[in-house]
């Protein structure tokens, strides 16, 4: 059976055809060999940097750490990492914002499996190890150029490429394709009122929201800050207008948690569908129109280049 676009442009798609010889490890069976353990920045700082961990290795702000994160929301002591009893291990070492796996925040030791995700302030690496850890690596790396890694979604280089190509079907078949732009309102106000770690916190929910409702065949990306793109193949300007107005619903009436504090979210969304001699750049060029018009008008609203315009 052909493979789709999205199949063949995914990180699993490469880990599953014939040639591949890329083997990864079940989650649930650990490797024991200390000298191929590593842990590799994704988000803040140098990313695609990798450390392996000895003994004990340490993260923090301070200059006596293995790993030196110089960013104000890393304790000078933030996490170590360490090899026990056949095992890998990260410690929070009592910093001011914790240290979390897997978006759980830990309370004292905890055991690592392949691809878990560690935060420590605003860093997040990925932990990853065993005999064919430097495989891992290079997936990793290949991750980072298609991914954000903060949210877990594709990225703007991702978007531009898929939008360049689901154009061009679009055209050549005259199918219908709408761009939709999705910017948090007030985003800056929440920043200053709960901290980047809470706005970081709220870009990954929010991320989340939107793609369980995202289809394989279309694309949702962080286009930049706390602004995202939608790309919906075969909807019009009528239907997207609907199906953003669920997501914008969604958000709103999540209760966001950080801290233990709730924080209300609203979104702003601008639609742009495929017109005659229109590229990506134009698309997007509309789109961001239609979409500061949206936050002229208020906020928290759907409005579309086609007039249709939701607040409820």
């Amino acid at each position: 059976m052909e493979t789709s676009y999205n199949e063949r442009r995914s990180p699993e798609y490469f880990m599953t055809t014939e040639k591949t010889i890329i083997s990864v490890p079940p989650r649930d069976q650990p490797e024991t060999d200390s000298a191929n353990a590593w842990i590799v920045l994704i988000y803040g700082g140098d990313l695609g940097k990798r450390f392996q961990i000895t003994t004990e290795t340490t993260v923090g702000r301070g200059d006596s750490n293995s790993v030196v994160l110089d960013m104000p929301n890393v304790s000078r002591h933030h996490a170590r990492f360490f090899f026990k009893e056949g095992g890998f291990l990260v410690e929070d070492l009592g910093s001011t914002n914790g240290t979390f796996v897997n978006d759980t925040e830990i309370l004292d030791q905890h055991t690592l499996s392949n691809g878990d995700l560690i935060t420590t302030g605003g860093a997040v690496f990925k932990f990853i190890f065993g005999g064919n850890v430097e495989a891992l690596y290079h997936e990793e790396i290949y991750r980072l150029a298609i991914l954000d890694g903060l949210t877990g979604v594709h990225n703007k280089r991702f978007l531009l490429e898929f939008l360049d190509r689901e154009l061009a079907r679009a055209s050549r078949h005259e199918r219908p394709l709408s761009l939709a732009l999705i910017d948090l309102d007030h985003f800056k106000d929440l920043n200053d009122s709960f901290g980047h770690l809470a706005g970081d916190s709220v870009l990954k929910a929010v991320a989340r929201i939107m793609a369980a409702g995202v289809r394989r065949e279309e694309l949702l990306a962080r286009y930049g800050g706390e602004e995202f793109a939608l790309v919906l193949p075969e909807i019009d300007a009528e239907c997207s207008v609907v199906f953003c107005e669920r997501i914008r619903k969604e958000i709103e009436e999540h209760v966001f948690t950080f801290d233990q504090k709730e924080m209300s979210v609203t979104v702003s969304i601008g639609i742009a569908s495929l017109t005659p001699g229109t590229n990506a750049k134009s698309l997007i060029q509309s789109a961001d129109a239609v979409l500061y018009q949206a936050k002229r008008e208020g906020r928290n609203r759907v409005l579309s280049g086609a007039g249709e315009e939701t607040n409820l």
